[in-house]
């Protein structure tokens, strides 16, 4: 059975059998995916009345605070799969919701700490377990050498993508 990318690379086959379109193939299926898994994580994060940016910040909180006194602004947008500029009105948003507190470090003043309150520590435990669950539901049909050989590969292709001057020094390297 065929999926919905290789209808559209076979239509491409006939229509430009000169273009080698088989890159559309696999960034095809990512796109596709990611749309799909995505929504299928939404409704997850509804379930606990939290946006996908929020769970991260708070599960953020959770995995990389482990002192319990709180990250910086920085640090959770280094720690997190959050871009800086997006850090603040999530930080808004999740204090209006009391799911966190943002205080001043008490060794420098310039510096604001983010920790998690007991109800957002509650809240993120709760749903990092049915977001879990989800995720394995997702990948359910995939055994685990493949999900191990996915998780390699597309590592391997995330990480020329998010370092590219590491990956081309090693590629020269290794010739």
């Amino acid at each position: 059975m065929d999926d919905s990318v290789a209808r559209i690379i076979d239509q491409w086959a006939r229509a430009r059998p000169d273009v080698d379109v088989s890159a559309m193939g696999v960034l095809g299926r990512l796109s596709r995916l990611t749309r799909l898994f995505e929504r299928e994580l939404q409704g997850v994060f509804s379930r606990h009345g939290l946006q996908p940016g929020e769970f991260d910040i708070l599960a953020t909180l959770r995995r990389a605070d482990v002192e319990g006194t709180g990250l910086t602004a920085g640090q959770l947008a280094d720690s997190s799969m959050v871009t800086s500029g997006a850090i603040t009105n999530r930080l808004d948003r999740l204090l209006g919701k009391e799911l966190i507190t943002r205080e001043p470090d008490p060794h420098s003043r310039r510096t604001i700490r983010v920790a998690l309150t007991r109800k957002g520590l509650k809240l993120i435990d709760a749903a990092l377990e049915d977001h879990v669950a989800n995720e394995e539901r997702l990948l359910s049909t995939m055994s685990t050498n493949h999900r191990e050989q996915l998780e390699e590969l597309l590592s391997a292709l995330l990480q020329t993508h998010e370092n590219p001057t590491a990956s081309s020094v090693e590629t020269h390297v290794s010739q």
